[in-house]
């Protein structure tokens, strides 16, 4: 199984986030392909709505920076993690910001969903994923469910699951693996 981890944690050097990710990734590896990419460390650029993705280069950023290796490992991967502590009630700017570069994995044409407007699928597969989350200290189940709706209607428009929204204080990494592995 190819497994590619997004890692939103802002904290530079080390932190308990970004070490429960690192810890997650080596038991990963011990029987699956990993990719961990800790998108602080990155060159990442905004999305700035060229739609060239669309139409120039089909399924290509044209923004030359680091977002490229992360979204070919995305679409090539078996299963996502998205990772961020929870930042002011939401994930991190960085994992938003190459969320939004995902734009360009699916088509400009639209479709209709569950009676609603969703763009169709540029590749035959899509990746599932699950979301790792790290409460702040005013984090409340108003903010939980928030993320936790937005990343579902992700997983419409990216035409794959969402198989688990987890708190790392509250999920022992086995208990991640188990649910990763056995989507």
């Amino acid at each position: 199984m190819k497994i590619t981890i997004l890692n939103g944690d802002m904290a530079q050097g080390s932190s308990d986030f970004s070490n429960y990710l690192e810890k997650l990734a080596e038991k990963f590896q011990e029987n699956h392909t990993v990719h961990l990419f800790r998108l602080n460390e990155m060159n990442i650029h905004y999305c700035v709505g060229c739609w060239n993705c669309w139409w120039k280069t089909p399924g290509r950023c044209t923004i030359q920076d680091d977002a490229d290796q992360v979204l070919s490992s995305v679409i090539n991967s078996d299963f996502i993690i998205f990772a961020s502590p929870i930042i002011a009630g939401f994930t991190s700017s960085v994992l938003k910001k190459i969320h939004d570069r995902f734009v360009g994995l699916v088509h400009p044409y639209v479709i209709i969903k569950n009676e609603e407007c969703h763009h169709k699928k540029r590749y035959d597969k899509y990746p599932d994923f699950g979301l790792l989350l790290e409460k702040e200290a005013d984090t409340d189940d108003e903010d939980l469910k928030i993320i936790d709706e937005i990343y579902d209607r992700f997983a419409l428009n990216f035409h794959c699951e969402k198989k688990y929204t987890k708190i790392i204080t509250d999920t022992k990494i086995e208990d991640i693996i188990d649910e990763t592995c056995n989507h």
